[in-house]
C-alpha cells in the first residue's frame, strides 16, 4: 500500500510541477502576476523535481537561469540520492 501511494504522490506533484512551469512562462508573456521561485523550488523540492526539469525544457522556462538549471538538477541528484539509501536499507 505505501509504494502506490508514493508512486501516485510523485506522479501528481511531477505533474503539477510540469503545469505550473506552463502557468508561469504564460503569466511571463502576458507580463502578468507570476508563481513565486519559492513554490517553484518547494515544488520541485516535495518531489516534484523530473515534472519541474520537463516544464523548463518544453516550454524553455527559467533555462537562463542558472539558479535554476542548477537547483533543479540540485535537487533531483539529491532525490535520487535519498532514493537509493532508503532502497538499500529496507533491502
Amino acid at each position: 500500500m505505501g509504494w502506490k501511494v508514493l508512486l501516485a504522490w510523485l506522479l501528481i506533484i511531477n505533474l503539477f510541477g510540469f503545469i505550473q512551469m506552463f502557468a508561469d512562462k504564460r503569466r511571463a508573456k502576458k507580463n502578468e502576476w507570476r508563481i513565486p521561485e519559492k513554490r517553484l523550488f518547494l515544488v520541485a523540492a516535495i518531489g516534484g523535481s523530473i515534472g519541474s526539469i520537463l516544464g523548463m525544457q518544453v516550454f524553455r522556462h527559467k533555462t537562463k537561469h542558472k539558479s535554476f538549471v542548477i537547483g533543479m538538477h540540485a535537487i533531483l541528484v539529491a532525490q535520487t540520492v535519498l532514493a537509493g539509501v532508503v532502497w538499500y536499507l529496507l533491502k
